[in-house]
């Protein structure tokens, strides 16, 4: 360690450079993980809608003879299915009454840093099997990045 004459006070230059150097790289690690978190956590909200959406088409198969609701937007969903969907992340919403039942919606307001999401779409699939149990999955098809698709 390096030892200070009398009177001396303060950090040298390499301290101090030392520090900003680290701060930096901590920076530079730091805010992209922070940023895709936020997305992450933001599309949460999308995918929390897809999924109520994806109970209440269940019941409604259910209770209609194994037929499966069409709904081309948010507003035929809310009154088709009694479901509110929040506008606010979600700009178009549709349920397609074919097999295998899909429900799309397409990603607005997500980000103004990472705008090339807003636009991209997220579908989960509803297949029913030999059992009449119905399993839902992720479509492979939808447009959103591999980096912020929700998990199956």
């Amino acid at each position: 360690m390096l030892r200070k004459k009398r009177g001396q006070k303060g950090f040298t230059l390499i301290e101090l450079l030392i520090v900003i150097a680290i701060i930096g790289i901590l920076a530079a690690i730091a805010i992209p993980m922070y940023r895709a978190q936020t997305i992450k956590a933001r599309l949460s909200e999308v995918t929390n809608s897809i999924s109520h959406v994806a109970s209440a088409a269940v019941a409604f198969y259910q209770e209609n003879n194994s037929v499966w609701p069409t709904c081309g937007d948010i507003a035929a969903i809310q009154a088709t299915l009694g479901v509110f969907v929040p506008d606010r992340r979600i700009q178009l919403m549709s349920a397609t009454g074919n097999a295998p039942f899909r429900i799309s919606a397409t990603i607005q307001g997500i980000s103004a840093a990472s705008p090339q999401i807003n636009g991209d779409t997220l579908i989960m699939r509803g297949d029913v099997g030999a059992d009449g149990a119905i399993t839902w999955t992720w479509d492979p098809t939808m447009t959103l990045d591999t980096a912020y698709r929700p998990k199956d």
